[in-house]
């Protein structure tokens, strides 16, 4: 399983057109995407990570008015990114290690957290308290109990994981964020749970 995890950055390296070509631009996540946004303010700046190649999540954001500042490890989906909304702010660098030293009016990690380990995954939330700003909100996704999970793209294994939710909502409320709100399986989210959080 440890194998699978570290594989994780060559797959989307080696994939990474594929990877774009298969999401597309549909979203499915609007509903949570409308949510998330109330909570941003008009021309406020969103700190996506785990971006991919821009579409459809930051491209929907942009077209909200916002300012996306977008952060993944793969240097192809990146420049996707950057070919698409030169505009924009994109960074090739590891969500785990991120410290830009400023704060963001939103923060969202859709569909990336879980594709870290268990306990990368809860060195994670003070990365997240870093950068939110007083009142900011926080959306990830994550799987619905502790555990891995063992996906597939391309004919590779793609690894999952998760903590339990109690897990989350205590490192949640000890790095300062209060939940709004945690659903299973809807609205776009496929088989993953979303949690949408706010910065006190």
């Amino acid at each position: 399983m440890d194998e699978a995890a570290d594989e994780i950055l060559g797959l989307y390296r080696r994939h990474a057109q594929a990877w774009d070509e298969a999401r597309g631009d549909r979203l499915r996540e609007g509903g949570w995407l409308g949510r998330f946004l109330a909570l941003v303010p008009d021309g406020g700046e969103v700190l996506d990570l785990g971006c991919g190649s821009g579409r459809p999540i930051a491209r929907h954001l942009i077209g909200q008015g916002r300012r996306v500042t977008g952060v993944d490890s793969s240097p192809e989906l990146i420049a996707l990114c950057r070919e698409r909304f030169p505009d924009q702010d994109w960074r090739v660098a590891d969500m785990r290690t991120l410290a830009l030293g400023r704060a963001f009016d939103g923060v969202l990690a859709w569909h990336s957290l879980f594709h870290l380990r268990p306990e990368d995954q809860e060195a994670m939330f003070a990365v997240f308290a870093a950068h939110a700003a007083p009142g900011a909100p926080l959306m990830f996704t994550s799987g619905w109990n502790r555990g891995v999970a063992m996906g597939e793209f391309q004919g590779e294994r793609l690894y999952h994981a998760s903590l339990d939710p109690d897990e989350y909502h205590a490192l949640l409320k000890a790095h300062g964020f209060k939940a709004l709100a945690h659903e299973v399986g809807q609205d776009g989210a496929g088989a993953a749970a979303v949690w949408l959080a706010r910065r006190t």
